[in-house]
């Protein structure tokens, strides 16, 4: 189950400008992913942010674990890479940590909803807690300093920008979008089936990872998506 859903996810994301996402040794269940900042306004823009994904196999079950292959200097990045954030801890509230378990991993959450959480938390970290005491004290003391130390990662960063990659902008990104609009409308439709599907059992996950039959039957989609809802 967890192979089939990570492929559907994977073919999604892969249409992404804001990601460059390939596999790990043809291994679905480990993930080379680069986050790529497109807000213009982020202190993060313009940077390739390498991160190895890998992926339980109960997969939605359990969350999947995600490292920076190059650190950043952040107050929720621990110095090996690793990230403080909800949304990658186990299931369930923990009073220790003072998190309820709508902020934690969930079944329901999906890739996309990490990367896009991790995204947002570099430009919006959390400093109450810090993985990064050092980082989290420069942020609030000396914002100036804290910004030309991002500015540093960021050039770091562009060392790992692939060969012949064309990094996007906030004014491309859309481009790309278009590009691949009629199968980009299409994946979503099936990952909001598989989303909204429940999360229950394996028939619900299960709902919409075909996609040859979908594409040999396309006339009988709209009655699909219409029993589903």
């Amino acid at each position: 189950m967890a192979q089939r859903i990570l492929m559907n996810e994977f073919k999604t994301l892969s249409k992404e400008p804001w990601t460059n996402i390939e596999l790990i040794h043809e291994n679905i269940l480990e993930w080379s992913v680069a986050l790529i900042p497109l807000n213009s306004d982020s202190p993060y823009y313009g940077g390739y942010y390498k991160a190895k994904m890998t992926f339980p196999s109960n997969y939605p079950y359990s969350p999947p674990d995600f490292k920076f292959i190059r650190p950043l200097y952040h107050p929720n990045i621990y110095a090996d890479g690793r990230l403080c954030i909800s949304i990658l801890h186990a299931p369930g509230e923990d009073e220790m940590s003072g998190e309820s378990a709508a902020e934690r991993w969930s079944p329901a959450q999906r890739v996309e909803s990490v990367l896009i959480s991790i995204l947002s938390l570099l430009d919006d970290a959390e400093v109450s807690s810090p993985a990064n005491v050092d980082a989290g004290v420069m942020l609030r003391k000396d914002p100036a300093a804290y910004k030309k130390q991002v500015a540093r990662d960021v050039e770091k960063s562009k060392e790992d920008i692939p060969s012949g990659f064309v990094m996007p902008t906030s004014e491309t990104a859309f481009a790309k979008r278009d590009t691949f609009d009629d199968d980009y409308t299409m994946s979503w439709e099936d990952s909001d089936a598989e989303s909204f599907g429940g999360s229950d059992s394996d028939e619900d996950f299960d709902m919409g990872d075909d996609d040859e039959d979908r594409e040999d039957d396309s006339g009988s989609e709209g009655e699909e998506n219409d029993d589903i809802a």
